[in-house]
C-alpha cells in the first residue's frame, strides 16, 4: 500500500506518457452497441436500466428539453462507470480531479444558459431580480443573482470531486489502519476490517449517487432555461 496519502490521486502515467485518455475512454467499451437481432441478458438489462434513468431524469422536460437525452444519458453513464471503475484496487479515479469536472461542468452550464437566452431571453433575464425588489436594492440583488449564476458549475465540480476523494481517503485510512492493527490486536483488526467493508459498500452507493446528482442538477438547469 503507497505511504502518501494522496498517491492514489496523482494522474498516472505509463512510460512517460499521462494514460488518462485511456482511462477516460475505457468505459464506453463496457457499452457496446448490441449488434444481434435477440440480446442477451447483460445488454438487456443495460437497456432497460437506461431507459429507466432516461425517463426519470426527462419527466419534466418539454420537447426543447428533451433534445437533450442523449447528452445526459452519456453523461450519468460515464460518471457513475468511471466512479465504480475508480474503487478498483490500483486504478485510478478521473473524477477525483476538479480540472476534469470543471471540464464537464463548464460547458454543460453554459449550454443551458446560452439555450435560455436563445429561446427565453426576459425570463432567463427575469431571474436575475426577484420580483418586487425594493429600487435600492437592485444593484446589489443584481450582483447576487449573477454571482449565484456563475458559480453554478464550480458547484458542480466541486461537490463531485470532494465526495469521491473524501470517500477514496476515509477508504485508505481505514486500510491502513486494519494493515497495522492486524500485529498489534486481532478483535481491533477485525473491528476495522468491518468498517472498511461497510465503507466499500457505502462508496458503491456513493458512486452512483453523485453520477444521479450531477447529472439531475445538470437537467435542472436545463429545465429552468427551456
Amino acid at each position: 500500500m503507497n505511504e502518501n496519502l494522496f498517491a492514489s490521486f496523482v494522474t498516472p502515467t505509463m512510460t512517460g506518457i499521462p494514460v488518462v485518455l485511456f482511462i477516460v475512454a475505457l468505459p464506453a467499451l463496457l457499452f457496446p452497441s448490441p449488434n444481434r437481432l435477440i440480446n442477451n441478458r447483460l445488454v438487456s438489462v443495460q437497456q432497460w436500466t437506461t431507459g429507466l434513468i432516461l425517463m426519470q431524469i426527462m419527466s419534466t422536460h418539454g420537447p426543447k428539453g428533451q433534445t437533450w437525452s442523449l447528452m445526459l444519458i452519456s453523461l450519468i453513464i460515464f460518471i457513475g462507470t468511471t466512479n465504480l471503475l475508480g474503487l478498483l484496487p490500483h486504478s485510478f479515479t478521473p473524477t477525483t480531479q476538479l480540472s476534469m469536472n470543471l471540464g464537464m461542468a463548464i460547458p454543460l452550464w453554459a449550454g443551458t444558459v446560452a439555450v435560455g437566452l436563445r429561446h427565453k431571453t426576459k425570463a432567463s433575464l427575469a431571474h436575475l431580480l426577484p420580483q418586487g425588489t425594493p429600487t435600492p436594492l437592485i444593484p446589489m440583488l443584481v450582483i447576487i443573482e449573477t454571482v449565484s449564476l456563475l458559480i453554478q458549475p464550480m458547484a458542480l465540480a466541486v461537490r463531485l470531486t470532494a465526495n469521491i476523494t473524501a470517500g477514496h481517503m476515509l477508504m485508505y485510512l481505514t486500510g491502513s489502519a486494519t494493515l497495522t492493527l492486524m500485529s498489534i490486536n486481532s478483535m481491533a483488526a477485525l473491528t476495522s476490517f468491518t468498517t472498511l467493508v461497510l465503507l466499500t459498500i457505502l462508496e458503491f452507493a456513493v458512486a452512483l449517487i453523485q453520477a444521479y446528482v450531477f447529472t439531475l442538477l445538470v437537467s435542472l438547469y436545463l429545465h429552468d432555461n427551456t
